[in-house]
């Protein structure tokens, strides 16, 4: 599975930070939401994000943010991706897009999810992420049935998300063997210490395990 991106999301601290850039995710994702308990913009040090190299995509994660807040936020972090990970809609998708910034569109997904809904933002975003319905928005450690995707039949490709550990890759294999648009995983709350502080150690088992499948 050595074609599987890696998207590790909410990290707030230098030295964590580091150590995780060490491992050459290919996206990594900063939370600018005051409600989560990962929230960014107070404590990040910009010299530290600053010295992620080119090869790992930075990520700012939003939640019906305003377009001047997003906008201002991301010039200062120059980040590649916007992650919007609210009521969005494809209007507001495809104005951020005009900034020259990649957009990953968040859907929270429940047994009865419509993916009819997505149609309308199938051209003006990178990537859909599905993670699971729920009272925060991401970051829950809880799955959705994965077998809903079975229904998603656009071409655009997409990111799992929601609880996942490094006990679902067989169950993670299998998915992506039959719905060929699934081409990354976003892991947060289970490989934490405490939120925002990221378990090195299970990464690493992480990167292995995706190097091997």
């Amino acid at each position: 599975m050595n074609d599987m991106k890696l998207k590790i999301c909410g990290m707030r601290q230098t030295a964590n930070i580091n150590e995780v850039v060490a491992l050459q995710p290919d996206f990594m994702g900063f939370i600018f939401y005051e409600k989560s308990a990962r929230h960014a913009a107070l404590i990040l040090d910009k010299n530290t994000f600053d010295n992620i190299p080119l090869t790992i995509a930075k990520v700012g994660v939003f939640v019906d943010a305003s377009k001047n807040e997003i906008l201002q936020v991301a010039e200062n972090f120059h980040f590649d991706y916007l992650q919007l990970h609210g009521n969005e809609t494809p209007e507001f998708c495809q104005d951020l897009k005009r900034y020259g910034f990649n957009i990953i569109k968040v859907f929270s997904i429940d047994n009865d999810f419509d993916f009819n809904v997505l149609l309308p933002f199938i051209n003006d975003v990178d990537y859909f992420l599905f993670d699971t319905k729920a009272t925060l928005p991401g970051g829950n450690g809880i799955k959705f049935d994965w077998d809903v995707l079975k229904n998603y039949t656009y071409k655009k490709q997409f990111l799992l998300s929601g609880g996942i550990s490094n006990e679902d890759f067989d169950t993670i294999i299998a998915l992506k063997n039959s719905i060929s648009t699934l081409v990354g995983i976003d892991v947060n709350s289970k490989y934490e210490i405490e939120p925002g502080l990221k378990d090195v150690e299970k990464l690493k088992q992480l990167k292995s395990i995706i190097s091997i499948k």
